[in-house]
Protein backbone atom coordinates (compact mmCIF):
# COMPACT_ATOMS: atom_id res chain seq x y z
CA UNK A 1 0.00 0.00 0.00
CA UNK A 2 1.25 3.00 -0.77
CA UNK A 3 2.15 5.63 1.76
CA UNK A 4 3.47 2.54 4.47
CA UNK A 5 6.45 3.89 6.11
CA UNK A 6 9.12 0.52 7.35
CA UNK A 7 11.49 1.77 9.95
CA UNK A 8 14.66 0.23 9.55
CA UNK A 9 15.75 -1.86 12.47
CA UNK A 10 19.60 -1.50 12.20
CA UNK A 11 18.92 2.34 12.47
CA UNK A 12 16.63 2.08 15.53
CA UNK A 13 19.39 -0.18 17.08
CA UNK A 14 21.95 2.98 16.44
CA UNK A 15 19.26 4.87 17.97
CA UNK A 16 18.80 2.98 21.30
CA UNK A 17 22.50 2.60 21.51
CA UNK A 18 23.14 6.15 21.50
CA UNK A 19 20.02 6.86 24.08
CA UNK A 20 21.46 4.29 26.35
CA UNK A 21 24.84 5.18 26.31
CA UNK A 22 23.93 8.84 25.90
CA UNK A 23 27.20 9.52 23.51
CA UNK A 24 27.64 8.89 19.61
CA UNK A 25 31.44 7.93 20.65
CA UNK A 26 29.73 5.47 23.31
CA UNK A 27 27.10 3.51 20.86
CA UNK A 28 30.09 3.08 18.04
CA UNK A 29 32.08 1.29 20.09
CA UNK A 30 28.92 -0.86 21.38
CA UNK A 31 27.96 -1.27 17.82
CA UNK A 32 31.78 -1.63 16.17
CA UNK A 33 31.10 1.13 14.06
CA UNK A 34 32.72 4.61 13.78
CA UNK A 35 31.19 8.16 14.69
CA UNK A 36 30.89 9.13 11.63
CA UNK A 37 28.64 5.77 10.69
CA UNK A 38 26.85 6.55 14.10
CA UNK A 39 25.93 10.47 12.65
CA UNK A 40 24.92 9.26 9.49
CA UNK A 41 22.65 6.28 10.72
CA UNK A 42 21.01 8.88 12.74
CA UNK A 43 20.47 11.66 9.69
CA UNK A 44 19.00 8.87 7.78
CA UNK A 45 16.41 7.74 10.36
CA UNK A 46 16.08 11.00 10.86
CA UNK A 47 15.12 11.59 7.45
CA UNK A 48 13.21 8.20 7.44
CA UNK A 49 10.38 9.78 10.00
CA UNK A 50 10.62 13.30 9.15
CA UNK A 51 11.53 14.37 12.78
CA UNK A 52 14.91 14.82 14.93
CA UNK A 53 15.33 12.49 17.68
CA UNK A 54 17.79 14.32 19.35
CA UNK A 55 18.93 17.59 20.62
CA UNK A 56 22.39 18.08 20.19
CA UNK A 57 24.82 20.67 21.11
CA UNK A 58 28.63 21.05 21.59
CA UNK A 59 28.60 19.90 25.28
CA UNK A 60 24.76 17.69 25.51
CA UNK A 61 22.88 15.28 24.20
CA UNK A 62 19.69 14.56 24.67
CA UNK A 63 16.58 13.14 23.74
CA UNK A 64 13.78 15.47 21.41
CA UNK A 65 10.12 15.09 22.16
CA UNK A 66 9.85 12.76 18.89
CA UNK A 67 12.82 11.18 20.76
CA UNK A 68 11.56 10.25 23.63
CA UNK A 69 7.88 8.84 21.99
CA UNK A 70 10.27 6.50 19.56
CA UNK A 71 12.38 5.08 22.31
CA UNK A 72 9.68 2.80 23.85
CA UNK A 73 8.54 1.24 20.78
CA UNK A 74 11.74 0.96 18.74
CA UNK A 75 13.13 -0.96 21.95
CA UNK A 76 9.88 -3.35 21.85
CA UNK A 77 10.74 -3.94 17.96
CA UNK A 78 14.37 -4.70 18.27
CA UNK A 79 13.29 -6.77 21.27
CA UNK A 80 10.76 -9.10 18.74
CA UNK A 81 13.73 -9.00 16.47
CA UNK A 82 15.92 -10.34 18.89
CA UNK A 83 14.06 -12.96 20.31
CA UNK A 84 12.95 -14.35 17.34
CA UNK A 85 16.93 -14.70 15.37
CA UNK A 86 17.45 -16.36 18.77
CA UNK A 87 14.77 -18.39 18.30
CA UNK A 88 15.42 -19.82 14.83
CA UNK A 89 18.88 -19.09 14.49
CA UNK A 90 20.88 -19.67 18.50
CA UNK A 91 21.56 -22.85 20.27
CA UNK A 92 20.28 -22.60 23.99
CA UNK A 93 22.13 -19.88 25.64
CA UNK A 94 24.91 -20.38 28.37
CA UNK A 95 26.99 -19.02 30.41
CA UNK A 96 27.42 -16.93 33.85
CA UNK A 97 26.33 -13.12 34.64
CA UNK A 98 27.77 -11.69 37.35
CA UNK A 99 24.65 -8.68 38.60
CA UNK A 100 25.23 -6.93 40.98
CA UNK A 101 22.28 -4.70 42.94
CA UNK A 102 21.50 -2.92 45.83
CA UNK A 103 19.53 -5.00 48.43
CA UNK A 104 16.62 -2.74 48.76
CA UNK A 105 15.84 -2.58 44.96
CA UNK A 106 16.66 -6.04 44.74
CA UNK A 107 14.40 -7.44 47.39
CA UNK A 108 11.68 -5.20 45.85
CA UNK A 109 11.72 -5.11 42.11
CA UNK A 110 13.73 -7.51 40.46
CA UNK A 111 13.06 -11.39 42.02
CA UNK A 112 10.24 -11.99 39.39
CA UNK A 113 12.13 -9.82 36.74
CA UNK A 114 15.42 -12.31 37.38
CA UNK A 115 13.09 -15.29 37.89
CA UNK A 116 11.65 -14.74 34.46
CA UNK A 117 15.25 -14.94 32.60
CA UNK A 118 16.29 -17.72 34.59
CA UNK A 119 13.21 -19.61 33.36
CA UNK A 120 13.63 -18.76 29.35
CA UNK A 121 17.17 -19.41 29.86
CA UNK A 122 17.66 -22.50 32.28
CA UNK A 123 21.18 -22.90 31.32
CA UNK A 124 22.47 -19.17 32.39
CA UNK A 125 23.94 -19.06 35.34
CA UNK A 126 23.02 -16.14 37.58
CA UNK A 127 25.31 -15.03 40.28
CA UNK A 128 23.68 -12.01 41.84
CA UNK A 129 25.40 -9.87 44.72
CA UNK A 130 23.48 -7.39 46.71
CA UNK A 131 25.69 -4.31 48.52
CA UNK A 132 25.73 -0.50 48.88
CA UNK A 133 25.91 1.36 45.71
CA UNK A 134 29.29 2.22 46.39
CA UNK A 135 30.92 -0.77 47.08
CA UNK A 136 28.93 -2.00 44.00
CA UNK A 137 30.60 0.30 41.96
CA UNK A 138 34.09 -0.58 43.03
CA UNK A 139 33.45 -3.71 42.48
CA UNK A 140 32.40 -3.28 39.29
CA UNK A 141 34.59 -1.28 37.83
CA UNK A 142 37.89 -3.84 39.55
CA UNK A 143 35.97 -6.05 36.75
CA UNK A 144 33.86 -7.95 39.72
CA UNK A 145 30.26 -7.50 37.44
CA UNK A 146 29.06 -7.64 33.91
CA UNK A 147 26.25 -5.51 35.15
CA UNK A 148 25.43 -3.72 37.82
CA UNK A 149 22.16 -1.84 39.25
CA UNK A 150 23.37 1.28 41.45
CA UNK A 151 21.50 3.99 42.96
CA UNK A 152 22.10 7.81 41.87
CA UNK A 153 21.70 11.24 42.08
CA UNK A 154 19.30 12.17 39.54
CA UNK A 155 20.61 15.60 38.53
CA UNK A 156 24.04 14.59 38.47
CA UNK A 157 25.30 13.14 35.03
CA UNK A 158 26.73 9.28 35.76
CA UNK A 159 27.35 6.52 33.82
CA UNK A 160 24.87 4.02 32.91
CA UNK A 161 21.23 4.20 31.76
CA UNK A 162 18.44 4.91 33.75
CA UNK A 163 16.08 1.88 34.09
CA UNK A 164 13.56 3.05 37.47
CA UNK A 165 12.80 6.09 39.44
CA UNK A 166 10.54 7.02 42.03
CA UNK A 167 9.79 9.13 44.84
CA UNK A 168 11.68 8.70 48.20
CA UNK A 169 9.75 9.46 51.38
CA UNK A 170 10.37 9.94 55.47
CA UNK A 171 9.03 6.51 56.49
CA UNK A 172 8.36 6.07 60.57
CA UNK A 173 6.18 4.36 62.79
CA UNK A 174 3.43 6.42 62.83
CA UNK A 175 2.97 10.27 61.49
CA UNK A 176 3.68 12.24 64.85
CA UNK A 177 7.54 9.54 65.45
CA UNK A 178 9.17 12.96 65.14
CA UNK A 179 7.16 16.26 65.76
CA UNK A 180 8.13 17.07 69.30
CA UNK A 181 12.09 15.76 68.81
CA UNK A 182 14.54 18.78 68.47
CA UNK A 183 17.47 16.03 67.12
CA UNK A 184 15.94 13.71 64.40
CA UNK A 185 16.97 10.00 65.09
CA UNK A 186 18.06 8.23 61.88
CA UNK A 187 18.11 4.72 60.82
CA UNK A 188 20.17 4.37 58.15
CA UNK A 189 22.68 1.76 56.83
CA UNK A 190 26.58 2.45 57.01
CA UNK A 191 28.72 4.62 54.85
CA UNK A 192 28.59 4.92 52.36
CA UNK A 193 24.99 4.99 51.56
CA UNK A 194 23.58 6.76 49.04
CA UNK A 195 20.00 7.15 51.26
CA UNK A 196 21.84 8.11 54.34
CA UNK A 197 23.27 10.86 52.35
CA UNK A 198 20.47 12.31 50.55
CA UNK A 199 18.54 11.82 54.41
CA UNK A 200 21.55 14.19 56.56
CA UNK A 201 21.82 16.35 53.87
CA UNK A 202 18.18 16.97 53.56
CA UNK A 203 18.21 17.58 56.97
CA UNK A 204 21.43 20.04 56.94
CA UNK A 205 19.88 22.17 54.18
CA UNK A 206 17.19 23.17 56.82
CA UNK A 207 18.95 23.15 59.41
CA UNK A 208 17.06 20.70 61.68
CA UNK A 209 19.83 18.32 63.97
CA UNK A 210 19.95 14.60 63.51
CA UNK A 211 21.85 11.95 64.79
CA UNK A 212 22.23 8.07 63.33
CA UNK A 213 20.05 6.20 66.29
CA UNK A 214 20.27 2.48 64.54
CA UNK A 215 22.67 1.51 61.74
CA UNK A 216 21.42 -1.75 60.02
CA UNK A 217 22.99 -3.62 57.00
CA UNK A 218 19.81 -4.94 56.07
CA UNK A 219 16.32 -3.90 54.85
CA UNK A 220 14.63 -5.83 57.00
CA UNK A 221 16.94 -5.15 60.56
CA UNK A 222 16.36 -0.88 59.63
CA UNK A 223 12.43 -1.60 58.83
CA UNK A 224 12.15 -3.21 62.16
CA UNK A 225 14.55 -0.56 64.16
CA UNK A 226 11.46 2.26 62.88
CA UNK A 227 8.86 -0.38 63.73
CA UNK A 228 10.20 -0.12 67.79
CA UNK A 229 10.21 3.34 66.93
CA UNK A 230 14.00 3.83 67.52
CA UNK A 231 13.91 6.44 64.20
CA UNK A 232 12.83 7.39 61.21
CA UNK A 233 14.41 6.39 57.60
CA UNK A 234 14.15 7.21 54.05
CA UNK A 235 12.61 4.56 51.28
CA UNK A 236 11.16 4.44 47.83
CA UNK A 237 7.81 4.98 48.54
CA UNK A 238 6.63 1.73 46.75
CA UNK A 239 8.88 0.19 49.57
CA UNK A 240 7.01 1.10 52.69
CA UNK A 241 5.61 -1.68 54.11
CA UNK A 242 2.23 -1.87 55.16
CA UNK A 243 2.81 -1.59 59.15
CA UNK A 244 4.79 1.69 58.76
CA UNK A 245 3.80 5.19 57.28
CA UNK A 246 4.78 7.70 54.97
CA UNK A 247 5.67 10.92 56.85
CA UNK A 248 3.71 13.84 55.04
CA UNK A 249 2.77 16.35 57.66
CA UNK A 250 6.18 17.35 59.41
CA UNK A 251 6.64 21.14 58.43
CA UNK A 252 10.48 19.97 59.40
CA UNK A 253 11.58 17.41 57.49
CA UNK A 254 11.92 18.70 54.34
CA UNK A 255 11.31 16.81 50.47
CA UNK A 256 13.35 14.59 48.96
CA UNK A 257 14.81 13.86 45.52
CA UNK A 258 13.40 11.11 43.81
CA UNK A 259 15.22 7.97 43.42
CA UNK A 260 17.38 6.61 40.33
CA UNK A 261 18.49 3.46 39.24
CA UNK A 262 20.88 3.00 37.02
CA UNK A 263 22.12 0.16 34.87
CA UNK A 264 25.83 0.12 33.63
CA UNK A 265 27.19 -3.07 31.56
CA UNK A 266 31.43 -3.90 31.30
CA UNK A 267 32.71 -2.85 28.67
CA UNK A 268 33.43 -6.24 25.78
CA UNK A 269 30.07 -7.42 27.75
CA UNK A 270 29.13 -11.31 26.83
CA UNK A 271 26.29 -11.95 24.45
CA UNK A 272 24.62 -13.76 27.77
CA UNK A 273 24.96 -10.78 29.78
CA UNK A 274 23.79 -8.35 26.97
CA UNK A 275 20.88 -10.19 27.07
CA UNK A 276 19.87 -9.88 30.42
CA UNK A 277 20.50 -6.29 30.42
CA UNK A 278 17.93 -6.07 27.85
CA UNK A 279 15.95 -7.93 29.69
CA UNK A 280 15.95 -6.13 33.13
CA UNK A 281 14.93 -2.63 30.68
CA UNK A 282 12.11 -3.77 29.53
CA UNK A 283 11.11 -5.34 32.22
CA UNK A 284 11.45 -2.71 34.21
CA UNK A 285 10.20 -0.16 31.46
CA UNK A 286 7.04 -2.32 31.55
CA UNK A 287 6.57 -2.54 35.63
CA UNK A 288 7.11 -6.45 36.08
Amino acid sequence: MPGIRTLDLDLLRCFVTIAETGSFTRAGERLGRTQSTISLQVKRLEDQIGRAVFARTPRSLSLTPEGERLLGPARQLLRLNDTAIAELFEPAMTGRVRLGVPEDFATAHLPAVLAAFAKAHPLVELEVTCDLTLNLLDTFHAGGFDLVLVKREPTQPLEGMRVWREPLVWVARDERAVADLGCVPLVVSPEPCVYRKRATDALDAVGRKWRAAYTSTSLAGARSAVNAGLGITVLPREMVPPYLTAISSDPDLPPLYDTEIALIEAPGLPETAHRLAQHIVAALERGD
